[in-house]
């Protein structure tokens, strides 16, 4: 029955390359993503779906196919970029530019293949409903937007997804990275990191630089708060456990003798427990505050905390069940087990918020034998990855390999032989 809505796939397959090669060439930043969304929602009214709406939680895309009794299942794609400058030299390469959401104007770039995401899902949201003989149930496909700023999944959740449209009974998704295209990766349990952001404010008093003695300089301040920052993993957190604090941003100041009154600190936390995520907390604002009060500041710092993200937990009996659907349509040497990644994906704001599975699955998106050969000698590191200027996975087989794991995996769950 999979085989029968995949059959559909070659007479999709250049014009789904030319869609893919223009979400490409005009990328849109998070919260942004306008064009994008009225072509997204288009394919699916083109395809005959039952109901699409659009601005669900700010620029998301849904759609309905009902096709008769049993289960709902969710697909679900994101679609917004990065603000990236290109440097692939492609000839769809995109040259685009925008305000970011803090008003500064910066490049635009698909770095982390939303746009591949996006077109995988229109694809095999098209061959569902072309083959309505060959499956039942009810095929619930989200174009979530916002991922980079982890806030787009719980948007289109507070916007009422679950309340305006069918429950699911379990949550599929995909994501493209650097490994050997036309294969899958998969991991059980938690894959990817939970995410948390924060920013700090240090309070010193300014002065003249050359009297610092009559000022407190929160430069000093912020230097230190970075340093000590990194003994949190190294130190408290578990040998076990696996956790990443980051300094992004360190900014403070207009002038190099000009004890500013200030300093500003971007951090980013990475942890897979709620332990683990809770220890790391504390430990930054501990370390913060005694730095602070050891440098005689007057006022307390301020913390910020913004964009969580739960770590994504694909849950095991179900990813083992569509494990075993891929390894029986793709082969076995196709499917490959993967640890866990350091990165995050809000993705699993969706299960969460229902109780329901969520099943989670990596794709290669770059050529494969340079690629195989990069991992046997031990240069993965050198390929470019998502984020990466020079990420931009080759149109095939990546597009029909994401189109097939998309269909093989929501096909296995209409059945119901979860």
């Amino acid at each position: 029955m999979g085989q029968s809505v995949i059959a559909g796939l070659d007479a999709l397959r250049g014009g789904l390359g030319d869609f893919y090669r223009d979400l490409h060439r005009h990328p849109e930043l998070s919260l942004q993503e306008t064009r994008t969304a009225g072509l997204l929602a288009g394919r699916l009214r083109d395809a005959g779906f039952d109901e699409v709406a659009e601005q669900v939680g700010g620029t998301g895309v849904v759609g309905v196919l009902r096709n008769g009794d049993g289960p709902v299942v969710m697909l679900r794609a994101d679609f917004d970029a990065l603000p990236v400058e290109e440097r692939t030299d492609l000839p769809y390469a995109s040259t685009a530019r925008s305000l970011d959401h803090e008003g500064r104007d910066v490049p635009v770039m698909h770095a982390c293949g939303h746009d591949m995401h996006a077109a995988c899902l229109v694809g095999a949201a098209t061959l569902f409903a072309q083959a309505r003989e060959a499956w039942s149930g009810t095929l619930l496909v989200v174009f979530q937007p916002a991922e980079e700023l982890v806030m787009g999944a719980r948007a289109m959740v507070a916007d009422g997804l679950f309340e305006r449209f069918p429950k699911p009974g379990i949550v599929l998704g995909q994501h493209v990275g650097p490994l050997p295209a036309g294969f899958i990766a998969y991991g059980t349990g938690p894959v990817m990191a939970a995410s948390d952001s924060l920013d700090i404010t240090l309070y010193g008093r300014g002065g003249h630089g050359s009297r610092p003695e009559a000022a407190i300089d929160p430069v000093l301040m912020a230097a230190n708060v970075v340093t000590r920052l990194q003994g949190i993993v190294a130190r408290e957190v578990p040998p076990s456990e696996t956790a990443v604090v980051t300094v992004g941003r360190l900014q403070s100041g207009t002038k190099d003798n000009i004890i500013p009154d200030t300093a500003e600190l971007g951090v980013n936390i990475r942890s897979y427990t709620a332990q683990t995520r809770d220890l790391v907390r504390a430990a930054i604002e501990r370390i913060v505050r005694a730095e602070a009060a050891a440098s005689g500041a007057e006022r307390e710092p301020d913390f910020r905390w913004f964009g969580h993200a739960p770590a994504l937990v694909s849950e095991p009996d179900a990813t083992e069940s569509v494990r075993a659907a891929f390894t029986e349509h793709f082969g076995e040497l196709r499917i490959q087990p993967l640890p866990p990644v350091n990165a995050s994906e809000d993705v699993g704001v969706f299960g969460e918020a229902l109780g329901v599975p969520t099943v989670f699955w990596f794709w290669g998106g770059l050529e494969a034998e340079p690629t195989v050969t990069a991992f046997l000698e031990g240069r993965a590191d050198q390929l470019p990855g998502n984020h990466s200027p020079f990420f931009a996975p080759v149109v095939e087989p990546t597009l029909s390999t994401g189109v097939e794991a998309l269909v093989v995996a929501a096909q296995h769950c209409l059945t119901g032989r979860l």
